[in-house]
Formats: C-alpha cells, sequence, structure tokens
C-alpha cells in the first residue's frame, strides 16, 4: 500500500533498518526504557526517521516516566492523529503528517499548558542537537 510520501512498503523496507520498519510503517512499539531518547536531555529539535519532517522541539519534552520520550506538543502541523483500537482499547496513534509514520501515541495525562503527553517511539525520531 502506497502512503502519502509517495513510497510502497516495500520501498520503506528497503530504505529503514528492520526496527525502524516494524514500528514506523508497521505500528509496532519499542519496549519500555530501551529507546535511545527516553532519557534525552540534550536540546535540540527531533525529526521524523522515515522523511525528516521536524516534529518535536526539545523544549517540549519532559520525563513521564513512562520509558518512552514524551513531550507537551509537537511542532505545529508536523503530526496528524488517528483512532487506534488494536490492542482492544481505545487510543489516539500520533502518526507523521507528511509520510504517515507511526510515532506513537497520545495520552491526556499531560502536563500544562496543553495536559497532553504525546507518547513517541525513540525509533521513529532523530535528534538534531543544537
Amino acid at each position: 500500500m502506497a502512503r502519502t510520501s509517495g513510497k510502497s512498503e516495500e520501498e520503506w523496507q528497503k530504505e529503514l533498518s528492520p526496527e525502524q520498519f516494524a514500528i514506523c510503517r508497521k505500528k509496532g512499539t519499542e519496549q519500555a526504557f530501551t529507546g535511545q531518547y527516553y532519557d534525552c536531555k540534550d536540546a535540540g529539535s527531533y525529526y521524523c526517521s522515515c522523511c525528516g519532517s521536524e516534529l518535536f522541539s526539545s523544549e517540549t519534552k519532559y520525563d513521564s516516566g513512562s520509558g518512552w520520550p514524551s513531550f507537551w506538543a509537537p511542532k505545529e502541523e508536523a503530526v496528524k492523529t488517528e483512532t487506534d483500537s488494536s490492542i482492544g482499547m481505545q487510543r489516539v496513534e500520533v502518526l507523521c503528517k507528511k509520510c504517515d509514520a507511526h510515532l506513537g501515541h497520545v495520552f491526556e495525562d499531560g502536563p500544562q499548558p496543553t495536559g497532553l503527553r504525546y507518547c513517541i517511539n525513540s525509533v521513529s525520531l532523530k535528534l538534531q542537537k543544537d
């Protein structure tokens, strides 16, 4: 199935690591407390590991204790959401607006000013440090 980026699943599979493909294209989840950015405190911008779109700023990153990088807001117009009921409960999936990469999920238990927790897989991100 082609994505909005115009690439087929076969093209994505050739470009991405097996872990990136399983998470970003097949909607998997990395194990908590294992991703390279869950405890990262470096300043910078986080980009989509599939298409390079800027998604989050370290200024909105916080330690949620969940084991995944957490942000209280994405960059404007960077992500989109869809309903996800894949594990028998309803969640809100977060996707890259440009390439439809699965990033993680958003929950309503985050800090102010938004009250949201964007819980994102490290493998779907690439940090460019300031």
